[in-house]
C-alpha cells in the first residue's frame, strides 16, 4: 500500500470517528510533507532510520 493510500484510509477512519475538519487538515499537511519526502513509496518500505532522518530534517532546530 502506498503512503498516500494509507493516508486516505486513515483520514476516512478519523472522519468517521468525528475528528474536526481542522484537525484533519492539520494531519493532512503533515501527511503531505511525509509523502513528499518519501516519494509516495510503499508503506512497508519506510523504516525507522528513514523516519528518523525525516524528523531530523524537518523538525530539529
Amino acid at each position: 500500500m502506498l503512503l498516500s493510500t494509507a493516508w486516505k484510509s486513515y483520514k476516512a477512519d478519523k472522519r468517521i470517528e468525528g475528528f474536526s475538519p481542522y484537525t484533519l487538515k492539520a494531519y493532512g499537511i503533515q501527511a503531505k510533507l511525509l509523502i513528499g519526502y518519501f516519494n509516495d513509496q510503499k508503506i512497508d518500505s519506510v523504516d525507522t532510520e528513514g523516519l528518523k532522518k525525516y524528523l531530523v530534517l524537518n523538525y530539529s532546530q
